[in-house]
């Protein structure tokens, strides 16, 4: 077991590290302090979450001298991610005499210049403004002695490869090169052999990163009832302060639009906000005005809020890393931390893919049912309503409608109506699937006709896997199968029938697309040609 105080960096850098709470490295800190402290050139594979700024701010720190000129150069992709990394920095820097500064666009480079002039020996910066800077000569980077590129993927993203590029080839030569980045695709490659030497790759495995402080876990949910879930998976988990991630820019502004409809604190963060826009709903997020941050990963990119208590994938991820990405943002400095994902029967295959990836079976749970959200919720309301109590004024204005109602009607009923009337949009609809109707199902089932069958080689063990796989439940769960040249009857439990609906609806079975549609009350006189088989 390795601790902060093995590392041979100075007392003063130890003494705030304890201050900040920290004993032990993370696997990414333990592997990659003792090569920086060798002066060795690192990339570092490794994702927001995993105590990266650490991982190269101890050393970094730990070789600044008193020198009044700049010493240390990071490029970060975003402002937000430059003003985290300066913070992190000031911290570990706390007992000694060291100045750092976050150079960005949006803020007055007056006062940056001034700032610089004054003596800085860290300069943490975005590639746009740090380009400003040199062409206007007030920031000299021939003394650095380290230089850093944070998240360097996301910087390639955002199309900075030419100004980091040219701000390279403007820093002091005998340097030692650092490039933290969650991805390695081929451009970070050349860049890492183009400007590095003989660099120490430092990484660490997917189930290193996935902290065990963070729990994780799915709910299965109908694409049709989406927004209604999420309400009811919010109200019932309370989130203190929640980031909910969503695919599109379209998707945050709709989503955000809905929730505040609803009466949740809330606000979106895409990229069409304007970068005041942007800092505005980022400085409520920080102090609590809202409590759920709805975003797009790019959005969403370089935040780092400490006290985020759940991260909702609203959007299943496109891949492993955004997974491991997104949910990293939760169960940060000791923390517990709650990562939730909701998922489609469409989505459900997506989701055995990630869990491949990451090496680890996500639990799932069911979505909250109206009673559950009620139970929930009635101490919340209950003291809502007392304290409009000491509004004694205010109450007065209804004191002749209260007591004719109360002369005709028995007071719980007035009670249970206007609870109904003013918590209708938190208690939502109680539409939980689809009404199939009569589809000539055994009871309990629901029976589907499929527009395919012995003509795509369809099987009873096919087509079971494929229900199986989409909805999750046993094999056995499904009910009879009747196999047709050209069609297929298939029956499922009622509970399960919306998710099967709409997992199949539109699917390939054996490489044919196929649709599945409630079927028709069976006829009297049932067919004598199908190859059948009863499956209990």
């Amino acid at each position: 077991m390795t601790y902060f105080d093995d590392f041979d960096v100075k007392d003063e850098i130890k003494k705030a590290i304890r201050e900040m709470g920290f004993e032990e490295p993370s696997p990414v800190q333990a592997k990659a302090i003792p090569e920086i402290l060798k002066s060795n050139d690192v990339i570092g594979q490794a994702q927001t979450g995993t105590g990266k700024t650490a991982a190269f701010g101890i050393p970094l720190i730990n070789r600044i001298t008193s020198d009044k000129n700049v010493q240390a150069m990071i490029l970060t992709p975003t402002r937000e991610l430059a003003i985290q990394v300066s913070g992190e920095l000031q911290k570990l820097s706390k007992y000694l005499n060291i100045r750092t500064l976050p150079i960005y666009g949006g803020q007055s480079i007056g006062h940056q210049i001034k700032a610089l002039k004054q003596g800085v020996q860290i300069v943490i910066g975005t590639p746009g403004r740090v380009q400003d800077h040199l062409r206007r000569k007030t920031l000299k980077l021939d003394r650095v002695q380290t230089v850093v590129l944070d998240e360097a993927d996301e910087m390639l993203d955002m199309g900075f490869i030419d100004d980091i590029e040219t701000i390279l080839k403007q820093i002091n030569i005998d340097r030692q090169t650092l490039l933290f980045s969650a991805t390695m695709p081929p451009a970070i490659r050349k860049l890492s052999k183009r400007y590095m030497v003989k660099p120490v790759t430092v990484s660490i495995s997917k189930s290193e990163v996935t902290a065990p402080s963070i729990d994780q876990w799915y709910y299965k949910v109908l694409e049709r009832n989406k927004q209604e879930s999420l309400c009811r998976i919010l109200d019932s988990q309370d989130p203190e302060l929640g980031i909910i991630f969503c695919r599109t820019k379209k998707g945050v502004a709709e989503l955000a639009e809905v929730l505040q409809a609803r009466g949740y604190l809330a606000d979106g963060l895409h990229g069409d906000l304007t970068q005041s826009q942007r800092d505005a709903v980022m400085k409520k997020f920080r102090e609590g005005t809202i409590e759920l941050l709805v975003a797009t990963d790019v959005a969403a990119r370089g935040i780092d809020v400490q006290n985020v208590s759940h991260v909702i994938n609203y959007d299943i991820p496109q891949d492993p890393e955004s997974y491991v990405h997104r949910i990293g943002r939760t169960g940060r400095a000791g923390r517990k931390g709650q990562a939730l994902t909701l998922v489609t029967p469409r989505e459900m295959k997506h989701l055995r893919s990630i869990e491949a990836e990451i090496n680890m079976t996500v639990p799932s749970k069911s979505v909250p049912s109206i009673e559950e959200v009620v139970e929930k919720q009635q101490e919340a309301w209950k003291n809502l309503i007392i304290d409009q109590f000491e509004d004694e004024q205010e109450l007065s204005l209804f004191d002749d409608l209260a007591d004719e109602l109360l002369a005709e009607y028995d007071p719980k009923n007035i009670i249970r109506s206007l609870m109904k009337m003013n918590f209708s949009a938190a208690i939502g609809e109680n539409d939980d699937g689809y009404n199939f109707g009569e589809t000539g199902g055994a009871k309990g089932m629901i029976r589907f006709f499929i527009n395919v069958g012995r003509n795509v080689n369809m099987s009873p063990k096919v087509l079971i896997e494929e229900i199986s796989d989409a909805v999750g439940i046993p094999g056995k769960a499904v009910g009879r199968i009747d196999i047709f040249e050209k069609f297929t009857f298939v029956e499922v439990p009622e509970e399960v029938a919306p998710f099967v609906y709409e997992a199949l609806r539109y699917s390939r079975i054996n490489g044919a697309r196929v649709n599945l549609e409630p079927a028709k009350p069976r006829p009297k006189k049932p067919a004598h040609t199908a190859k059948s088989r009863s499956h209990k």
